[in-house]
């Protein structure tokens, strides 16, 4: 197919027909895409500091293995998503207090972590559109309790980031001052990854295991291109991450493609702009 022939097939597949009907059909999922998105935005910016990014992409994976474990289980399987994000993060956590290579720790099990959710998957004998959610993500199929779900997990954990906020700063910009001045590094560190690993496991669930890093990384990353300012930072990764989860959605519904290349596209789009 030519170039131009692809161009008019995508053109062709948007349609404002009945627009705000199938709005009203996904509002659950652009309420929870809006609150993981300013999540996201408030955790990405320590994901940045602390040069974690590898971390979130090593927990998803991770993720994606309790995910698939708890899809072959029959079991809930955003359950098995956070407890195997959980489990991603403390033991990274842990490793990373021993070993000091954080990067390190993390390219040694993301291969482990993906080899388990391929396995799982090949075992699972269901329907092929649940495999392929829990790479891709599956925010419209959500429902008034994994919205509430979602949504408090989100608010907890930014309420969290926030009462923590001063001696996590510190000890991201510089932990050996902050070490010598009494913060303590090392349980803030596990604190965070047990924070980062939930935060992962739900913005799985907007944009997949392998997707993640559009959503926790790149409007973080964006921010930082544009200003110094811890507060000014902060609010433009909230405001970017917005514009994706959201702008994603309501891009989507009006075609065929999937969500998570227009969040991936929209958050790209941001960082060269701010680049």
């Amino acid at each position: 197919m030519t170039e131009l022939g692809l161009i008019q097939q995508i053109t062709d597949s948007f349609t404002l027909d009945g627009y705000w009907e199938l709005f009203s059909l996904v509002r659950n999922s652009v309420i929870t895409a809006a609150v993981l998105g300013l999540m996201g935005g408030v955790i990405g910016v320590f994901i940045m500091l602390r040069r974690t990014a590898l971390v979130v992409h090593g927990i998803a994976e991770i993720s994606f293995a309790g995910a698939a474990l708890a899809l072959l289980a029959g079991v809930d399987v955003v359950a098995g998503s956070a407890l195997g994000a959980v489990a991603a993060a403390l033991l990274i956590g842990v490793l990373s207090l021993k070993d000091k290579d954080v990067g390190g720790v993390t390219a040694v099990l993301m291969p482990f972590g993906l080899g388990l959710g391929i396995l799982f998957l090949s075992l699972y004998q269901g329907r092929s559109a649940n495999r392929f959610g829990l790479l891709t993500g599956q925010i419209v199929g959500v429902d008034d309790m994994q919205t509430r779900t979602l949504v408090t997990g989100a608010v907890l954990i930014t309420i969290v980031l926030v009462l923590i906020w001063r001696p996590l700063m510190f000890a991201s910009v510089d932990p050996q001052l902050a070490a010598a001045r009494g913060v303590r590094v090392g349980t803030l560190a596990i604190v965070f990854m047990i924070l980062l690993g939930v935060a992962v496991a739900m913005s799985v669930q907007v944009v997949g295991a392998l997707l993640v890093l559009s959503l926790l990384v790149v409007p973080s990353a964006a921010a930082l291109k544009v200003s110094v300012s811890p507060l000014s930072v902060v609010l433009l990764s909230m405001s970017f991450a917005l514009i994706a989860a959201v702008g994603g959605i309501m891009l989507a519904i009006t075609g065929t493609v999937p969500i998570s290349p227009y969040i991936t596209t929209i958050s790209f789009l941001i960082y060269l702009i701010c680049l």
